[in-house]
């Protein structure tokens, strides 16, 4: 037995099976993502991206992808013989048959949690209830009107990026959830690509979550470029009125009201919903053991396994194999974009329907990446003005974005589902 043979995570970079020369591109795209990896755990160590999702991915990228080895098949036809590939014992996110995935599942260390709480969308509803047990919707409710119409204008980048996708050669289900990514709310792109476009759910779900860290790096430089520095500074002046207490039991009215009319209009994204807004009844009903168990079991148990299965899905095969990703790296970033852009065209218009009693630097909190945009925002106002404090008008808006992103995702689910099945 040869070296190659022995130490089979060196062997598979140089050879697809013993004796065949691997695939220069295979092996390259192997140790970038490799390397990638690596990078996201020190960049999350730093706080320079989101350790909860950035080191567990980072992790899984890292190991699978020097994990492979060189394993034997047998067809499940029933036909003699056997063939060699390359394959690991972490997951197979390809197989659908009935069997394969039982055969998997008790091989493949993580192929249980996939087939049962990742591929049916379920990870991103355990994800929803945790964060709506810590959010906090006051805001919303002590500012409707500014809060969702900077939520609305900052779906631009949802909205127009579907047909600049349609027009780049991709179909409308990889369109749809493409677009998705403009609301910077990961589990939403899952739950939507699943439906939409299963065989591309993996590129769509890493890069929603990778350009989260647009939110952290791009848009405090887009508010300096765009919001001038008298502006940016802007204390807001509050009424009376504006400063009262949002009782429990008007919140409570909210979330069952809301969840209802919403299950009603998009039925599709009704898990969704229902989600976020039991999470957030159940903080509101104040049964402590319910909010520890979503807050500290649920949501935190959920984004780990969601990051970890999104590292071990960025296998090289999975990405460099498909000339797509490169159209949404461009797109995604395209779509957070204009996603901002639009935010803080509503943080203007908010600006003088208010007779300039606001900053409009708010308007990129109507991304709904829940709480970061809203805590960027004060931020970048508080370099300023140390005394301007925005952050209640930020949350409303960063709230109405989840609320917006996830309508938007049941009307493309909605309307697209039917051609896609």
């Amino acid at each position: 037995m040869s070296f190659l043979e022995i130490f089979q995570g060196i062997g598979t970079l140089f050879e697809k099976e013993p004796g065949v020369a691997q695939d220069f591109s295979v092996t390259v795209g192997r140790l970038v993502l490799i390397a990638l990896g690596v990078v996201l755990v020190l960049l999350g160590n730093k706080r320079i991206l989101e350790p909860l999702i950035m080191v567990p991915m980072g992790f899984g990228m890292v190991a699978i992808n020097a994990g492979m080895l060189f394993g034997f098949r047998i067809p499940l036809d029933g036909n003699p013989g056997e063939t060699i590939e390359l394959t690991n014992i972490m997951i197979d996110p390809m197989e659908s048959t009935t069997t394969g995935v039982m055969n998997l599942m008790q091989i493949d260390f993580l192929q249980p949690i996939f087939t049962l709480t990742f591929s049916n969308g379920l990870i991103a509803c355990i994800v929803f209830l945790g964060i709506g047990v810590i959010t906090d919707i006051s805001p919303v409710l002590r500012y409707p009107f500014t809060s969702m119409l900077i939520a609305i204008f900052a779906e631009i980048g949802t909205i127009l990026i579907f047909p600049i996708a349609i027009a780049w050669g991709f179909s409308p289900g990889e369109a749809a959830s493409t677009a998705i990514i403009g609301g910077a709310d990961g589990p939403m792109v899952l739950f939507a690509s699943l439906r939409l476009a299963p065989d591309f759910f993996v590129p769509l779900t890493l890069v929603a979550y990778l350009y989260l860290s647009i939110c952290y790096g791009v848009y405090p430089f887009l508010i300096r470029l765009l919001v001038p520095k008298d502006l940016r500074g802007k204390a807001i002046a509050f009424q009376k009125a504006e400063n009262r207490q949002i009782s429990s039991k008007a919140k409570l009215l909210f979330d069952i009201i809301a969840c209802l009319i919403l299950c009603l209009l998009f039925p599709v994204a009704a898990p969704l919903f229902m989600s976020f807004f039991l999470g957030n009844a159940v903080k509101e009903i104040l049964v402590k053991a319910y909010s520890e168990l979503l807050e500290k079991v649920f949501l935190y148990t959920g984004t780990f396994f969601l990051g970890l299965l999104l590292g071990v899905l960025c296998d090289a095969h999975t990405l460099f194999g498909d000339e797509r990703v490169l159209k949404l790296l461009v797109l995604g970033f395209l779509a957070l974009f204009l996603a901002a852009l639009g935010g803080l065209i509503g943080g203007y218009v908010i600006y003088g329907i208010n007779m300039k009693n606001f900053n409009p630097a708010i308007g990129v909190a109507g991304v709904s990446c829940l709480p970061t945009t809203a805590k960027v925002v004060q931020h970048e106002v508080t370099e300023v003005n140390k005394k301007a404090f925005v952050l209640q008008y930020a949350m409303g808006a960063s709230v109405c974005g989840v609320i917006t992103s996830a309508i938007l995702t049941g009307i493309y689910v909605t309307v697209i589902l039917p051609y896609v099945q």
